[in-house]
Order: C-alpha cells, then sequence, then structure tokens
C-alpha cells in the first residue's frame, strides 16, 4: 500500500482526494505544502498530492510557486468535490466567529456575508475543527464532514459553499514518471524575454501544431519585478514526437523552461 504525504491534519479534503485517487493508501499529515513535497522528495512517502487550483477561488499560488523549485514529477491529477459543513458545539444563530482555511472562508464567503460572521484564517480546514473544539460555542469552523466525525464537533449546517458545484483539483507528485496513456496531459513552466511577440510566438506553436492548452497560469518571479513565470497545462504526453517538437520550438522562446510532468488527464 502506497504513502502519500498531504498538508493539513487528518480529515482535511487532501487526504480524502489521495484516498480517492489511489483507493488503497495511508497518508501522512504534515504542516505545509513544501514539507508534504519534501516528504516525496527524500522518501518518506512514495507520493505528494498538492491542491491546485479550486473551481471557485482559482489558482492556489503557494502551489503553483513551489511546482517550479521541486524535482520532483507531476503524475496524476484528480478533481474532488469540495463538500463544507459549518461545524461547532453551539447554534448557527450563536455563532459569530469562523475559523478556517482562507481558500475555505473565500469560498464560503456569501454564507459569512449573510449572518454576519467574523472570519478567523487557519493553516488547513480540519485543523480548524481542532481548534474550535476548545473555545465558546459562538466559534465554528468550515471543514468536512469527515473531519466533524474525526474530532467529535457536530455538523450545524452542510453544504454551506456559494455554489453546490465546488470542485479542487490536485496534482500527484512522485520521484517518478508516468508512461503515456493515450490519453495524457502534460504541465510546464517557462519564462520569456521582454520584447514584442514572445508569449504570441509560443501560443502560437501550440496552435499551429493543433495542441489543445487547457490552462494558462502567470505568476511573479519573485526575483525581478514585474517579471513572470507562465504555468502551461496541455493535452498531450511529452514522449509523442509531435509534443516534443513543439517544446524543442518554444524553449527557442524562452529564458527558462521547465516540464512539470505528462500524466494521464482525469476524467
Amino acid at each position: 500500500m502506497v504513502l502519500v504525504s498531504f498538508q493539513g491534519e487528518r480529515g482535511a479534503y487532501s487526504e480524502a482526494a489521495a484516498e480517492k485517487f489511489f483507493e488503497k493508501c495511508t497518508t501522512l499529515p504534515l504542516g505545509t505544502f513544501a514539507d508534504a513535497l519534501d516528504a516525496a522528495a527524500d522518501g518518506r512517502a512514495e507520493y505528494a498530492i498538492l491542491p491546485v487550483e479550486n473551481s471557485l477561488e482559482g489558482s492556489i499560488g503557494a502551489s503553483y510557486d513551489l511546482l517550479h523549485h521541486t524535482m520532483l514529477r507531476v503524475t496524476g491529477e484528480i478533481y474532488h468535490r469540495i463538500e463544507h459543513c459549518l461545524i461547532g458545539s453551539g447554534s448557527l444563530e450563536n455563532t459569530d466567529t469562523i475559523y478556517s482555511h482562507p481558500q475555505a472562508l473565500g469560498q464560503c464567503r456569501k454564507f459569512i456575508e449573510q449572518h454576519n460572521m467574523k472570519t478567523i484564517p487557519t493553516y488547513d480546514t480540519a485543523g480548524s475543527v481542532k481548534i474550535v473544539k476548545g473555545l465558546d460555542n459562538n466559534c465554528a469552523s468550515i471543514a468536512s464532514q469527515k473531519a466533524s466525525a474525526i474530532y467529535g464537533v457536530p455538523i450545524i449546517t452542510r453544504n454551506i459553499a456559494d455554489n453546490p458545484n465546488n470542485h479542487t483539483r490536485f496534482l500527484i507528485l512522485a520521484q517518478s514518471e508516468s508512461s503515456s496513456t493515450g490519453s495524457d496531459k502534460t504541465s510546464i513552466i517557462f519564462s520569456i524575454r521582454h520584447e514584442p511577440g514572445s508569449l504570441y510566438r509560443i501560443l502560437a506553436a501550440f496552435n499551429e501544431s493543433g495542441i489543445n492548452l487547457t490552462k494558462i497560469e502567470s505568476r511573479p518571479t519573485k526575483t525581478n519585478a514585474w517579471e513572470y513565470n507562465f504555468y502551461v497545462d496541455f493535452e498531450g504526453h511529452k514522449d509523442d514526437p509531435q509534443i516534443q517538437k513543439v517544446l524543442e520550438q518554444i524553449e527557442r522562446e524562452t529564458t527558462f523552461i521547465k516540464v512539470l510532468g505528462s500524466y494521464p488527464a482525469a476524467g
């Protein structure tokens, strides 16, 4: 049975996504996203799972920044449905303070504003349940049904996200690579020169080869002001001759390029 590292406490959505992806696995909870990746990099875990974007709140910048530096390879992805519950010992009417991860607070913004609640960001959704367990009844957390059961704190209200169609995309990372399946996706990072048409020529290369881009995201390099790294996902495997040709072509237009990995596309 494989061991998968994740950020958060038992009952976190990352743990649930790992258990759904692998069906049979053991999990290793750790304090930060970097800790989870380091565990897979140094052999304490076989895989790490990392949330990268949410259907309501968008991309998770800290995760994308870590992808730039890790030596791990992306070997899989999963879209996991997020079902937020309001969890606490009091009633809805008496609750005035909410603890949870900033992403969860953002995904439940309308509910929070409707009930005029104060928010306190925490490091993890499941961890917020542990926090409120020892607080007054006016405090509650936003987390999963599983976290409620694990820590013995009752659910006040279910399904409180702004939109019930709430999913988070997670990447699976490992030291090994995935072979081609015929239905794959590839993720890369690159940076470009500050000259007219640089990004256009890269995007044109994909277009002319008929390669479908599924995502493009920019993040500050954090080394020079107003310079950016571009994160791109596209259909196909890096070992496909057509993909190899395009990667060689766009490499001439970049100042840096890194293939994060090719992996079976989630259904």
